[in-house]
Order: structure tokens, then C-alpha cells, then sequence
């Protein structure tokens, strides 16, 4: 069997599209069709159902991909390291939210950075579970750190972490709002106090709503900047509430730039995964990170 038609099929497998795997493989369109079609004239077999947006494999091509897609990453890591000039020091790809990379597993990782035999060389991206997920799939990152975990047999993820959430404000806000008055009337009685929020959907304020309060908020973000170290600086100079990790805002707390306006009986969490490709823990450096990251998982409080 042709090891390019594997590659392009497993590309294919997992950009669910024939014209993102094209884009990948810098290949045209047409060649890629024509590769795919190849491969199933010698197994025989279907591969991918043809839908309006994209592809969907068949049972037959999902059985292929799983035990293809390893082996192909194992050569493609074979040959990228073989033309390194220090074949010793290999480059871990890691993908994930940036305050979590920047505050978490970066300090964790650069201690794996030197130069002893099972050093690497480590490249960062930052982006939302759903880029980070397609990037690894893709074969772009090592590594991806995410909030959602994946579905299909391509992708392994372990639970890393848990986080929890807290509600914060500034002092002068704080003070308005009082937890008795929070206890007496729940979510009502934060409706006419301005948000800083990550997106305009009020992700983690409408998560945190619905997991203390049972309801939906009802104010809209009056400062919305996609960085949740930024979120906290606005909030720290009264720009509105806000629903942060509390490994983040920690150090704010206790030095009372913020202050946490409620404390639920059952504090609302979210857990991280640390994803590879499955089969891809063969590879010592990303075995090593790998580790390491779960290791220092048990140490973050």
C-alpha cells in the first residue's frame, strides 16, 4: 500500500474536508480526490461518505485511520528529526488556552528545556479548545491542553486538572453588593452591575449562573477582551464583575485588589485535558511532557 495515499487519507480523516486536506498537503483539490479514490479502488472498500460540508468516514475508514495514523506520525518524527543537525534536541509543539499555557504549563515545561539527552526544544500556540483540537488532529502540535474533551479513537485525551471558578469584583463593588444581599436574592441582585467577560456570549458568567443560581444572566459584557489575565485587570480597577479561575486571581485576592463576592456550598468547577494523538506517547519526548505535565497537575491547588 503507498504510504502517500495513507497520508493524504489520514489528512483527509482528520480536516473532515477534502479541501482543508488539500490546503494541509499542499495539494489541489482534484489530486487529493483522486488519491482517496485510489486507495479505495485497492482496499475495495468506501472510505469517507461525500456530504455537503466536508466528509464522513465510514466504519471501514475510522478502522484504518486508528491503525494508520500512529505509524505515519512515527515516520513523519523519524524523518523531520533526521535532518535536525542535533537530532537529540527535538521541538515539542504545545497548543492550548494562553493564560493556562502562560501561568501553568509553561513553568512547568521550561524545566525539560536543556540541553541533557532528553532535552527539547518547545514552541507555543495559543488558541480555544476547538483550534487546538483541529491543530493537533492535523498533526500541527504534540500537545493540546483543552476544556473539551475529544470524541473518535484519533485522539487520546486524561483528565489533567480541575479548576474552579470564582466570582470577583473590586472592593467598591464588592461592598454594594454584600453576600447577605447575594444569599437573599441570588443572581437578581447582581442584574444592573457591569461584566468583563471573554467573549460576548458570557461563557464563564453563564456557567457560573447556571451552576450556583439555576438561571441564565441577564446583563450583557461591558468589557470584553478575549484574555482572562486582561479580564482580571479590568476588574481589579472596578471596570465590572467577573467569573475567573481562582488559581489566577489567587495573588489579586489576597492582596485584596479583588475580593470574591460569594462562596458557594459547591463551587462551580471545569476540567482540563492534556491530549495527544493517539499512539504518539511512543515518542519519548512527548511521553516525557506528557508525564511531567500530569505530574505537576497534582501540585496546583
Amino acid at each position: 500500500m503507498d504510504l502517500a495515499l495513507l497520508r493524504t487519507f489520514v489528512t483527509v480523516h482528520r480536516a473532515g474536508s477534502f479541501t482543508r486536506a488539500a490546503a494541509l498537503l499542499g495539494l489541489s483539490q482534484p489530486a487529493v480526490t483522486s488519491q482517496i479514490r485510489a486507495l479505495e479502488r485497492q482496499l475495495g472498500r468506501p472510505l469517507f461518505l461525500r456530504q455537503a460540508r466536508g466528509v464522513t468516514p465510514t466504519t471501514i475508514g475510522d478502522e484504518l485511520a486508528h491503525k494508520a495514523a500512529p505509524h505515519l506520525d512515527a515516520l513523519v518524527e523519524i524523518a523531520e528529526t533526521g535532518l535536525e543537525e542535533d537530532s537529540s534536541l527535538r521541538t515539542l509543539h504545545l497548543a492550548g488556552p494562553p493564560e493556562f499555557i502562560a501561568e501553568r504549563a509553561l513553568p512547568a515545561l521550561t524545566e525539560l528545556t536543556g540541553d541533557d539527552d532528553q532535552g527539547f526544544a518547545l514552541r507555543a500556540s495559543f488558541g480555544n479548545a476547538e483550534e487546538a483540537l483541529e491543530g493537533l488532529a492535523a498533526g500541527h502540535h504534540d500537545l493540546a491542553i483543552t476544556t473539551a474533551q475529544p470524541r473518535g479513537p484519533l485522539l487520546t485525551a486524561t483528565p489533567l486538572c480541575d479548576e474552579e471558578h470564582v466570582l470577583v469584583a473590586a472592593p467598591r463593588w464588592a461592598a454594594r453588593i454584600g453576600p447577605d444581599k447575594l444569599r437573599r436574592k441570588g443572581a437578581h441582585a447582581l442584574e444592573k452591575f457591569p461584566v468583563v467577560e471573554v467573549h460576548e456570549s458570557l461563557p464563564l458568567v453563564a456557567r457560573y449562573w447556571a451552576s450556583v443560581f439555576d438561571c441564565h444572566p441577564v446583563a450583557s459584557g461591558t468589557v470584553v477582551v478575549p484574555d482572562l489575565r486582561a479580564v482580571l485587570a479590568c476588574a481589579a480597577t472596578g471596570a465590572g464583575l467577573a467569573v475567573l479561575p481562582r488559581y489566577l486571581c489567587a495573588a489579586a485576592l489576597e492582596r485584596g485588589d479583588v475580593v470574591a463576592l460569594f462562596d458557594p456550598a459547591v463551587p462551580p468547577l471545569r476540567t482540563y485535558f492534556l491530549v495527544v494523538r493517539t499512539g504518539t506517547l511512543a515518542m519519548p519526548h512527548i511521553a516525557r511532557a506528557h508525564e511531567w505535565l500530569l505530574r505537576a497537575a497534582a501540585g496546583w491547588s
